[in-house]
């Protein structure tokens, strides 16, 4: 203790003094020779004087600015090499030092580096210039300093040249830490990697996100400003303000460790691979140098309070680099911490869940508005950045809302109210075809049903009408594979069946009051009941058949309406489904155009006209429904195309029956052999009278001349012979000059109309 206390005056003065060196000795600070030499570089003063003239000379200036913390912590390491030397630790062996003040400019520390790698020994401070320094001993085996990062980076990659260890007790830059650079540093500071990511969750947590920066305009500084800023930016905190101060300002509130004594000094060529396995205990927490150079330590969070006018500072929490949280000490310093959020240092509010942040035209990502998110959009936390979207598939959401809700599926259910009315009136039609099927049964024989082509044809037809109510039974309820394809093809072979009894019947009808030669040869040909019908059948069933078979109805899901899905049936092909539709109204076409012919037909018979209403009753009602499908979307759209089934099925199931049932039920007088015989007497006269007109008509445009015309029945000649009217018009042969002519009346033969 005695050796220091010597030191300390002869120490104070020759830095306090500061003046230039006038030689090699004088720039040296302190030193003591040595076995081993240990460097040191400390800035012992704050700043370095500049010349006033210009240009400025290559020489070391003057320092000004003593920092007493600093110059102790040259007399500690200078007390920690004594103590090494006075014990038996290293036995034989004398530690020396050379302690250089840098004055916090790396020029100076520069100088003293040169100085440093100088051979040891040797007369004179050269640096020698070699290609392999591994036989080199240099002057000095290890470095401790320096305070600044900034002279730290340049001092390393000089001493990089001899891989010479620079142990700092301060420059904690996080670029230090990069090995490939600095292979030699080491450090026993944690990097200020740590420190800034500390600094940005203590700020996080406390809820701020609105700060302001201040840095020192140097390397130190400016890397330190880089890595708050991501550390930030990753915290959600946003930087108001940047301001750089002048480097190497004086600072003596700085807690810097005293270095702690080397316990263990071996060969000199592995002295950087030794110091990297050093481990020493600091407040029974057990500290060594990791992968990258640096100390596993962690930081103190240290609290500023103004009481009673006075700076009070206290220690609040501790940073654990590992755990990358704050350790609390005590409940109370923990409540103390968590007070900080009471500080309020944010630009804008909280954003809440439903809604998320709009920057405004400010920089600052901080600065913004918020907005609700739009619908299909959710946000289920605070200051979200953006609305998260719900699957539009299967789920939807309100505008500002917290959460997606799942969509509803949705059908033509039986419990649906459209439903059970359709279901009704179908029922009601069903009742409707079993109280015409029991009254044509219980009048098999009267002239009515006889008319209406037996009672075979008519439980046809009535059949056809059943399953037609019947296959709308299929539109309701949940689709399934088996109901999507049978749906349309029962309806279109069953109505493609009626069509085509009804279409024979309106031949029949034509063929039976037609006084037309021509047309009445025309339609003997034509009429085939049993082929027709089978071939327009057959027809529709081809249809329906390949349909099936290649481009088949299926279940799908219709997403394309909020809130709900749609479980519907895809027609597969339209072409397909309008192919078939086609069809029968092409049958239904070609029917009330032989209907209409035959309007005019004996009353009992005038089936023809009932059968033409029906038949404009099934076009208005199939021309509405294709605009209405078409653009109807929803669970509704199969009741559109059960309802146009229920009015064309109901418009040609009336039209053909109802007529008939009133004669049977109201008009039994009128459903008589006797009353249909005179019905048609009357009819076929006056149909032959118009003939006779014509005929004569015809003659008189012609120079021959004109013969009687005789209608047997018009002269009353008429018998009646099992139950059938006979009625003939006399021949007259017409001639011209003695030529006979060509029969231009022709002849009427003999019909049996009752049996019709």
């Amino acid at each position: 203790m005695a050796l220091v206390g010597l030191l300390i005056p002869c120490f104070v003065i020759s830095f306090d003094v500061a003046h230039s060196c006038q030689n090699a000795d004088n720039f040296v600070g302190a030193s003591s020779p040595g076995d081993i030499v240990i460097g040191g570089l400390f800035s012992v003063h704050g700043r370095m004087l500049h010349p006033e003239e210009h240009p400025m000379r290559p020489v070391i200036q003057n320092c000004a600015g003593f920092e007493v913390q600093v110059f102790l912590q040259t007399l500690a390491m200078i007390h920690a090499i004594e103590m090494i030397n006075n014990s038996t630790l290293l036995s034989g062996i004398i530690l020396g030092y050379e302690i250089y003040d840098t004055c916090a400019e790396v020029t100076k520390a520069m100088g003293a580096a040169l100085r440093f790698l100088s051979k040891f020994n040797a007369s004179k401070d050269t640096v020698e210039y070699k290609c392999n320094y591994s036989d080199y001993i240099p002057r000095i085996k290890a470095v401790i300093g320096s305070s600044y990062s900034e002279i730290a980076m340049a001092v390393s990659r000089l001493l990089n040249l001899q891989l010479i260890p620079l142990v700092s007790h301060a420059s904690s830059a996080e670029i230090l830490s990069d090995k490939i650079r600095f292979p030699s540093f080491l450090r026993t500071v944690p990097s200020d990697f740590y420190q800034t990511r500390a600094m940005a969750r203590l700020i996080h947590r406390s809820g701020w996100n609105w700060i302001g920066i201040i840095a020192t305009d140097d390397d130190y500084g400016r890397s330190a400003l880089e890595s708050f800023g991501i550390q930030a930016m990753m915290n959600n905190v946003c930087i108001s303000f940047k301001e750089m101060l002048p480097a190497y300002l004086s600072d003596g509130t700085i807690n810097a460790k005293v270095n702690q004594a080397l316990e263990k000094v071996v060969k000199e060529t592995r002295l950087l691979e030794e110091l990297k396995k050093v481990t020493f205990n600091d407040n029974e927490k057990e500290v060594h140098f990791d992968a990258k150079g640096d100390l596993n330590t962690g930081y103190d969070v240290l609290l500023w309070k103004e009481i009673s006018g006075q700076m009070v500072i206290t220690e609040v929490a501790e940073y654990d680099l590992q755990k990358d949280d704050f350790i609390f000490k005590d409940e109370e310093k923990e409540m103390e911490f968590l007070n900080l959020k009471k500080v309020k240092s944010t630009c804008s509010r909280k954003c809440r869940p439903g809604q998320m942040k709009k920057v405004s035209a400010s920089p600052h990502t901080c600065c913004y508005e918020c907005v609700n998110c739009p619908e299909d959009h959710y946000t289920n936390r605070t200051d979200m950045d953006y609305c998260f979207p719900c699957n539009n598939k299967t789920h939807w959401s309100p505008v500002n809302s917290t959460t997606c809700y799942e969509k509803t599926v949705q059908y033509l259910s039986w419990n649906d109210w459209f439903a059970i009315l359709l279901l009704i009136l179908s029922a009601l039609g069903v009742v409707l075809i079993f109280a015409i099927s029991t009254i044509f049964t219980r009048n098999l024989d009267t002239p009515v049903v006889k008319a209406s082509g037996g009672l075979t044809v008519c439980h046809v037809i009535l059949l056809c009408h059943f399953f037609m109510f019947a296959s709308t039974g299929f539109f309701i309820g949940k689709p399934r594979e088996f109901k999507c394809k049978a749906r349309q093809v029962f309806f279109g072979i069953s109505f493609a069946l009626c069509i085509s009894c009804i279409l024979m019947k309106s031949l029949k009808i034509l063929l039976a009051f037609s006084f037309d030669p021509k047309l009445q040869n025309f339609l003997k040909c034509l009429y085939k009941p049993i082929p027709i019908v089978v071939t327009c059948t057959g027809i529709q069933v081809v249809i329906c058949t390949f349909w099936v078979t290649f481009r088949s109805p299926f279940v799908e899901q219709n997403f394309f309406i909020r809130r709900v899905i749609i479980l519907e049936c895809n027609e597969g092909s339209i072409v397909a489904f309008g192919i078939m539709l086609g069809y029968i109204a092409a049958l239904a076409f070609i029917c009330f155009i032989f209907a209409f012919k035959g309007r005019k037909l004996p009353e009992n018979y005038n089936e023809a006209k009932f059968i033409t209403f029906g038949m404009l009753i099934y076009f208005i009602a199939w021309i509405i429904f294709i605009p209405v499908y078409t653009t109807t979307f929803g669970k509704y759209r199969p009741a559109v195309e059960i309802t146009v089934i229920l009015i064309s099925n109901y418009g040609i199931l009336c039209c053909t029956f109802l007529p008939k049932c009133y004669i049977i039920l109201y008009k039994q007088e009128t459903n008589t052999k006797s009353a249909f015989l005179k019905i048609i007497y009357n009819y076929s006269s006056k149909s032959a009278g118009s003939l006779t007109v014509s005929q004569m008509s015809l003659a008189s445009t012609c120079t021959t001349p004109q013969y009687p015309i005789t209608n047997s029945c018009c002269k009353s000649e008429k018998t009646l012979k099992n139950g059938n009217c006979h009625f003939e018009v006399s021949r007259h042969s017409l001639t011209r000059e003695d030529v006979p002519p060509k029969n231009t009346a022709g002849t009427i033969s003999r019909k049996r109309l009752s049996s019709i």
